[in-house]
């Protein structure tokens, strides 16, 4: 059975990769494996787990991150692909993505991009340039501009 890995942050672009992915599982008769990396916001990863408040925090993303997977899940589910959905945490989000990837000998790797600038990918980088530059195997991209799903 194939792999399709689809990795997600919940952002706009959600919806596309969901539909993407789905569509390419069911034209190659795949599984979608939906993957969500839970970090702590930057702003706070700095500062450890002073009070407890850190660890407070990534246990309700955890809880919404499930939600979330499952409200995916279920929409993969009703086109009438296999799906599964993992979280992963405890590192870089590309790096992650890609040791699953291979973790999972995922045939294909589908996910968003967030369409910042050149300049902005220079500086700052991106998880999809990431995995782009780790991926075991090809990596279908979904522009920002299409959030939503393409009518076939």
């Amino acid at each position: 059975m194939k792999t399709i890995l689809a990795p997600l942050d919940f952002s706009p672009t959600t919806a596309g990769v969901v539909a993407e992915a789905t569509s390419l599982a069911l034209g190659v008769d795949a599984e979608v494996v939906l993957v969500h990396v839970l970090q702590a916001p930057e702003a706070l990863a700095d500062y450890g787990t002073a009070g407890g408040y850190l660890v407070a925090l990534l246990d309700t993303l955890g809880r919404d991150a499930t939600r979330h997977l499952a409200k995916w899940s279920r929409r993969v589910e009703a086109r009438g692909a296999r799906v599964r959905a993992v979280q992963l945490s405890g590192g870089t989000p590309s790096l992650l993505i890609a040791a699953e990837a291979k973790r999972r000998s995922a045939d294909y790797i589908v996910m968003g991009t967030h369409g910042h600038t050149a300049f902005h990918e220079l500086l700052a980088g991106s998880t999809t340039s990431g995995v782009l530059r780790r991926a075991p195997c090809p990596v279908v991209v979904v522009p920002a501009r299409r959030a939503g799903p393409r009518r076939r």
